[in-house]
């Protein structure tokens, strides 16, 4: 039969575990308190009945058997709790309070034993008690026993015993209710995340798990879990956005590459045209699409990963001479003046081709959009704060304040930029390194006006010190 389900809960699981570890301790506490007890009752009997024995038998000694056989008859009529018998030499009864000794084989040295008495109850029923005597032979070789009833002591250890066992089952049912509650509260506190999930699974990103406000592991994983699907949910639509934009954006590369081709086909069957400029321009245009589904899968790798992939430990300043090497002569030839300022011996951790993708991404727009006559300068420092920065500062347009936020994004192009080649894709990708990397990418305005030209733009790329 299967077991109602908030039996099955681990919660619960880990409370019968708990109780079963609480009563293998409390019985062998039990035990211990048991034993302890009842040796002691034992020793305390045990000393009772010697100290007896040494007054009678300082009584034998001093006075003679007449003297000890006196005394036991006074002490036996007394109410005292001890259980006397006096024998001769050859074990006969001579007195005492109870009528044979218990001890079956006595050799003549003092000698313990346990044995049982019989009672009768004032209702006529037969009880027995245990019982507990010595046994040692006088100097002029007489018998004496000393016993004592030890009835009440043993009662009083079992009362105790049963008083702990009592208590030792009342906190395991206690327990067992306390697990039952833990195990709803919990259940209650899971079904509310399972009812997210199963929402999440069936498309509903939307769905979020309630944060009670008890700061406990259940709200950080509720946090931890509605921030997965916040970000999930960004993804999702930056992924839906970036397909309706690249269905969007290559419609028209694709329409004029096909324009092209079919114009270029029609006019060599008709026998004029230049077939190889017609190839020319269309192996042109599928390497502007080509690069634009590249860098799509780029940025979408670095969002899926969540973090810049083989990160390594490398100066920066070293990547940025490498890359002015290849943006010099392209500055030089279209006149705008490049300058570099890299400082030397630092260290951050990331991915060297991402970096290096996204610092290109950054010059290739300040060559784009710096008109000729103009500067570009690139620069690597440590901040203040620890942090290593790659700004790239030019002279060009600029971007106006509204719009900084939104030139980040996927296909997006201002209109001042619509007559330059391009997709929209290049400070994507910068932002997209910069979230793998754990830093940031900010975006000021340059230099200012400089003539006919400004204000210019300064992008940052900054990168959290090296852990």
């Amino acid at each position: 039969m299967r077991l109602p389900r908030i039996l099955r809960t681990a919660p619960f699981r880990l409370t019968l575990l708990f109780l079963a570890l609480f009563a293998s301790v409390a019985f062998a506490l039990l035990a211990y308190i048991y034993v302890a007890t009842a040796g002691e009752a034992t020793r305390r009997t045990d000393r009772e009945i010697q100290q007896e024995m040494r007054s009678l038998v300082a009584a034998y000694d001093r006075a003679g058997l007449d003297a000890v056989n006196q005394s036991l008859i006074e002490r036996a009529a007394s109410e005292r709790p001890f259980l006397y018998l006096l024998m001769s030499k050859d074990a006969k009864r001579i007195s005492g309070s109870i009528e044979e000794s218990p001890v079956d084989q006595f050799g003549g040295k003092p000698t313990w034993t346990s044995f049982s008495i019989t009672d009768q109850t004032p209702h006529g029923r037969i009880i027995k008690h245990p019982a507990r005597g010595l046994q040692e032979r006088l100097s002029g070789g007489e018998i004496l026993f000393v016993g004592a009833d030890v009835g009440e002591d043993e009662a009083y250890v079992f009362s105790v015993v049963r008083a702990l066992w009592g208590a030792g089952l009342l906190v395991i049912v206690l327990g067992l209710c306390g697990g039952v509650l833990m195990s709803r509260n919990v259940t209650r506190s899971m079904a509310g995340l399972t009812e997210v999930l199963e929402a999440v699974r069936g498309g509903d990103l939307a769905a979020r798990a309630p944060v009670r406000g008890a700061r406990d592991e259940f709200d950080d994983l509720a946090q931890a879990l509605n921030e997965m699907l916040d970000r999930l949910e960004r993804s999702m639509a930056g992924h839906r956005h970036a397909g309706d934009a690249i269905a969007h954006d290559l419609r028209s590369p694709l329409t004029r590459l096909r324009a092209r081709l079919e114009a270029a086909y029609l006019d060599v069957e008709a026998g004029k045209g230049d077939p190889t400029h017609a190839l020319a321009q269309a192996l042109e245009d599928t390497d502007g699409v080509l690069k634009t589904f590249v860098t799509v899968l780029a940025i979408a790798r670095l969002q899926a990963a969540g973090a810049a992939p083989d990160p390594v430990l490398f100066d920066p300043g070293e990547l940025a001479a490498d890359i002015c090497e290849l943006y010099e002569p392209l500055c030089e030839e279209k006149g705008v003046e490049f300058a570099a300022e890299l400082s030397k011996g630092l260290q951050t951790r990331g991915n060297k081709e991402f970096l290096a993708q996204a610092i290109a991404n950054v010059l290739d727009n300040a060559v784009k959009y710096t008109p000729s006559g103009g500067a570009i300068m690139l620069r690597v420092r440590r901040r203040s704060s620890g942090e290593v920065e790659f700004s790239v500062t030019d002279t060009g347009p600029g971007v106006p304040e509204a719009d900084r936020g939104r030139v980040v994004e996927r296909f997006v192009r201002l209109e001042n930029s619509r007559n330059q080649p391009g997709a929209g894709l290049g400070l994507s990708l910068v932002a997209a390194v910069a979230e793998a990397h754990r830093g940031r990418l900010e975006l000021d305005e340059g230099p200012g006006k400089v003539g006919e030209s400004g204000p210019g733009l300064r992008v940052a790329l900054i990168l959290p010190r090296a852990a």
